[in-house]
């Protein structure tokens, strides 16, 4: 039973690491070096597509979505879509995708003349699956060694570990005035309840015996 609950535990806490890293932002230092415009028909991955742009037809299964494409300083290629997020999950409130696509296309450089930007993001990249890392801020940045502090990320898990360790101490307490005396009073009972079979037993036996002498 123990290796049940620490594989239930494992489990759940793996689960959330997971959100959390998908939905947390992430800072990339690149050189974007094409953006373009791309129908895409979400199937078995639609869960890692966003949703249509603020303001068009909901209804449609396909949609055109924006990408970027970038260059990091070793070399590797990434590329990231655009979309809004709007009201939905995750909450980044995004409607500016349009915008956004003019401000990375504005930037763009070349290897022989690079112009290194910032680009927050959430999200993964899989080619297997083909999903995309969301593209949600760009700004340009004096070098590739920038580096971003993710103030955000830092307080927000600050903050999240302390309600953990809040709801833990009252569950711990509850447990302690509430669930633990109720659970002792119940093996007690059945404590209880199996002596007074073993005393019944024993008076059988006493009152057999005496039959038998």
């Amino acid at each position: 039973m123990r290796y049940v609950k620490w594989a239930f535990i494992i489990l759940f806490w793996g689960f959330i690491a997971a959100v959390l890293h998908y939905t947390l932002p992430q800072h990339d230092i690149v050189r974007i070096t094409d953006t373009y415009e791309r129908r895409i028909d979400p199937g078995e991955n639609s869960i890692f597509w966003a949703q249509h742009d603020v303001g068009s037809d909901a209804t449609t299964a396909n949609r055109d979505v924006f990408f970027i494409q970038t260059r990091k300083a070793n070399g590797r290629v990434m590329v990231y879509r655009n979309e809004d997020t709007g009201w939905s999950w995750p909450p980044y409130f995004k409607i500016n995708s349009s915008n956004l696509q003019a401000e990375a296309a504005d930037l763009k450089s070349t290897e022989d003349n690079p112009r290194w930007v910032a680009l927050r993001h959430y999200g993964w990249r899989n080619e297997f699956i083909s999903i995309f890392p969301n593209a949600v801020k760009v700004w340009p940045v004096d070098d590739p060694a920038t580096r971003i502090i993710p103030w955000f990320n830092i307080i927000f898990l600050v903050l999240f570990a302390a309600l953990v360790w809040g709801i833990w101490v009252r569950w711990r307490r509850f447990r302690e005035r509430r669930i633990d005396p109720m659970m002792e009073n119940v093996e007690d009972g059945f404590y209880a309840a199996g002596d007074a079979i073993d005393e019944r037993r024993g008076r059988f036996r006493r009152w057999r015996d005496s039959w038998r002498s």
